[in-house]
Order: structure tokens, then sequence, then C-alpha cells
């Protein structure tokens, strides 16, 4: 009788430890490289953070693996003959995290909140459009100062982020810190330099999709402890895999590994009118900024630092991409030839010059490499690493000379070029400034077919490679790995992890 009842009561142990089993959150996480900025989709400009934001913010529009455009919280769309209006229909019975609807009067006000909000970044994603009308409740029509090409691409992104009108006029410029979108998942908690962490929204339009119950979000900048984690099962996911962890990643059976060209680029921008710091022989002269560039290795910087994985460039968008100029190809390193430039422009002695730089395993080592080469030619790049975020800010401010910097990049070339390249735009930190640049964007913006668009980017490349404020170095692998127990990751072109369909073993 004893060992009936205790057979039974093992029995019972084993069925409620198995039914508290099934119960248990499955909790995705994420190792990012760095700690993403503020959560607001207006405001916003890293990288990490489109990551965050692939959960939590979903968008009129969105891209598939092939780069085709595809409809997301918008359910259509249909442009006007003369290309100066945009009708787009919403999805129905869409709610935002608050318990809001998605209305039309809701996307308008999205809309609005990026043309118009003080330091917005996506105001000059959106600068065609004149104003944003509601229909009836589920249709917005766009009404554009000129036929706007890249549009669509720029409603992909952040430009297409639907918040809650009642969310954001709460919070006011504070929106970031608790952010209130449309997407799978809902906003729980951050904690700076440390987790954010994001739980499944039970009212999601797609909520069948949807498998995973919370993602936390670890930034951990050291690209071997983010493996390290990976192997020893502490993260599920990681970002940027280094280039030099390809094999290890490869030979181990429990981990996974996707990798494509990213959509953009890093590069050196150089500060040639933001503040005092601008006061230098490289940013006053167009012949010392060639100078530095004939200084410069690319494919040898490919080589030491990543293996030979990546992709040498010298535009905004890779030599892979139909609008790649090859008019224009990668120069070839000539320090005899910079330091003639040198001493045509007259300058004698070392050129000492502040150069900011990321922290991360990669951007010191990039940066290591392309100071010893400068040097050769008379450069002095003084390597400061800096805290990401802070470099961002940095930037803005014109507390720099030379900054190492990448673009997570853009399926339409405009949102790789436009926002750094033209007068006043908000990320052009450099103050870099030339109307016949700016001209050239607003016809390429204008233009609907590759080769009239190619064209008119070829204007833009003729002048800004030459003596323009950014000068790019390469094109990076997006390098993912997560473990064997990950199912259903689809590998994208801009790298972004789309948690839809994610399951965990």
């Amino acid at each position: 009788m004893k060992r009936l009842a205790h057979c039974l009561s093992l029995a019972l142990t084993l069925t409620a430890a198995m039914a508290g089993g099934a119960l248990a959150q499955t909790n995705l996480r994420i190792g990012l490289a760095e700690d993403p900025d503020v959560l607001d989709p207006t405001l916003a400009r890293t990288y990490v953070g489109r990551i965050v934001f692939a959960s939590i913010c979903d968008k009129l529009f969105d891209i598939d693996e092939k780069l085709a455009i595809v409809p997301q919280l918008a359910l259509s769309h249909e442009t006007s003959a003369d290309g100066k209006t945009v009708t787009i229909k919403l999805r129905p019975n869409v709610k935002f995290h608050d318990g809001e609807p998605l209305t039309a009067e809701a996307a308008k006000y999205s809309l609005d909140r990026h043309l118009t909000m003080k330091g917005s970044f996506r105001k000059p994603e959106l600068g065609s459009v004149d104003k944003v009308e509601v229909v009836d409740p589920l249709t917005i029509k766009l009404s554009l100062k000129e036929p706007f090409s890249p549009l669509l691409a720029q409603l992909t992104d952040r430009a297409g982020m639907m918040v809650s009108p009642k969310a954001a006029e709460a919070a006011g410029d504070k929106f970031g810190l608790k952010p209130v979108c449309a997407g799978p998942y809902k906003f729980v908690e951050r904690v700076q330099q440390d987790r954010i962490v994001v739980e499944k929204f039970a009212d999601y339009w797609n909520k069948d999709q949807v498998f995973i119950d919370k993602i936390t979000y670890l930034p951990i900048v050291d690209g071997t402890v983010r493996l390290a984690n990976l192997r020893s099962g502490g993260l599920d996911l990681i970002e940027r895999v280094l280039a030099t962890d390809i094999k290890s990643v490869r030979d181990n059976p429990k981990l996974r590994l996707s990798k494509a060209v990213s959509l953009g680029y890093t590069g050196l921008t150089i500060n040639l009118s933001n503040g005092p710091k601008a006061n230098t022989p490289l940013a006053k002269d167009a012949r010392v900024r060639r100078a530095f560039e004939l200084s410069l290795d690319r494919d040898a910087i490919n080589q030491v630092v990543f293996n030979g994985e990546f992709v040498p460039g010298n535009q905004w968008i890779s030599p892979l991409n139909p609008y790649y100029q090859e008019k224009f190809p990668v120069p070839k390193r000539d320090v005899a030839k910079a330091k003639a430039l040198l001493k045509e422009a007259g300058v004698t002695g070392p050129i000492a010059l502040d150069f900011m730089v990321p922290n991360g395993a990669e951007t010191r080592a990039v940066a290591e490499v392309v100071q010893s080469m400068a040097a050769e030619a008379g450069f002095d790049l003084k390597i400061r690493v800096t805290e990401f975020a802070t470099s961002l800010k940095q930037a803005e401010d014109g507390d720099y000379q030379v900054f190492l910097i990448g673009w997570s990049g853009r399926s339409d070339p405009d949102g790789n070029s436009f926002s750094f390249q033209t007068c006043g735009s908000p990320q052009n930190n450099s103050g870099y400034c030339d109307k016949e640049v700016d001209a050239a964007h607003a016809e390429a913006r204008a233009k609907t077919g590759v080769a009239e668009r190619k064209k008119a980017y070829e204007k833009v490349a003729e002048k800004y490679l030459a003596d323009g404020s950014i000068k790019y170095l390469y094109h990076a692998q997006v390098l993912v790995a997560h473990s064997d127990k990950l199912e259903g990751y689809r590998p994208m072109p801009d790298g972004l992890v789309r948690v839809i369909g994610l399951k965990l073993k």
C-alpha cells in the first residue's frame, strides 16, 4: 500500500512538473553589439535600435528577402499619375499596445510627428511630403511637393513606424523611455547598458505567428564575449559576429550562421564646419582630404581586420549594388601622391587629428590600421575610443575631427546618402554643403527609373567623392549566429531580426 502511495505521489509530482514546464514562458535572449539610443522612432538613429524596433513597432510597409516592398500595417497603396499623391489603405482591427486603435487619424499623427517634432531624424526622409490628410477612417492621402521615388522605401523603416497618439501626447519628449507602438511585442523595461525587455502583445493583429513570450535584448560590446555567451547557452542569438570567428561558429554543431553583404557602409566622417574642431587643414582643403584617402588601402584593411570577408568600397552603396558608380572605382593607395598633394596644399609636418572611434574590437582594429597607414603620408591620428551612444552625441556637437562610423543601410540609395550629404540635414554632422550636390539629390528623388536615377547619382559622386566629408571604407557582411534551438530565423538584407515566426525548442 505504501509503495502504491509513493508511486501515485511521484506520478503527481511528475505531472505537476510537466504542467509547469508547459506553462513556462519562452524567453529569447538576443546579444546586441551596442546599447541603443532613445527608443523613439522619430528621434532614434542607431542600428541596434532598429533591431529592437523590429519587435515593438510595426511599419506601414516592410521589405522581403529580395528587397521587395510589402505591406505591413498598410494593406495597399496607390500613386497618382503625376507621382505627387500617394493614397494608403490601412489594415483594419490593429491596436496599439495601450489598446487604442490604429486609425487614419493615428497614422496622420505619427507621420506629422515625424515631420514636425523638434530633433526629428525622420524629417529629411519624408521631406517631400507636403501634407497628410485623412480620407476615411482607414485611408490616408500623402500630398507631395514633388514626385519622390524613395517614399515607400522610407516607410519600410522608422519613418513608417506608427506610435499611439494618446501615449505620445502624454509622454511628450519622454516617449522613448516607454514606447507604445503596434508591434508583436510591447515594451516592459529598460536598464541602460544592461537590458531591454519586451513581452508578447495579446492583441497583436498577427498574433497567430508569434510563438515566443518574451525577448530580452542584452548589449554586450565585446564580440568575443557575445559569442562565448551564445556557446554557453546564455544567449540564443547574436548580431555582428566577428569576421575572425566565422570558422569557429561554422565548426560548432550547436550553432547556425547566416551572412549577407550589408546594405550599409563604414567610413571616416570628417568634420568640415561643425564648431571649433573643424579648424584643420583636413577640413579646409579638399586636396588634404584626397591625400588622406590616398594614404589608405581598403583591401589591406579588409584582409587584416576581417580575413577578407568584407567588401571594400568607396561609395555609399556597395560595388554589388545596381546604383554603384563604376566610373569612380575604389582608389588604390598612393602614399607618394598623397605627400605631393599635402605639399601642394602647403602643409608641413604631421597633421594631428582627434580620431573618435566607437568602442568595439573590430572598430578599434580598423582604427589602428587606418592610423598606421595615414601616418606614412603625414597624418597623426589620435585615437579616442568612446562609448557608442556618446560618440553620436559628440559627433552631433562637432566634438571630433575624424569619426569612424558605420550606417546600417537602406534598400533605396537615397537612405544611405541624402541625410549625410545635403545641406543642413540632421545626420550631416560634418557640416558639408554643396548646392549642386543638393540639386542632384533632388533630381534622383524625382526620377523613377533606375537608369535615370543612377545618372543623377553620378553627379553626386563626381563632386562628393572628391570633396566630400565621408571617405567610405567597406561594406560589412551581416553576420548573425544563433543556437540550433531557435527555429524560423530568416536572414534579411537589412540585418534586422524579424521576430514573426520564430520558435524556441
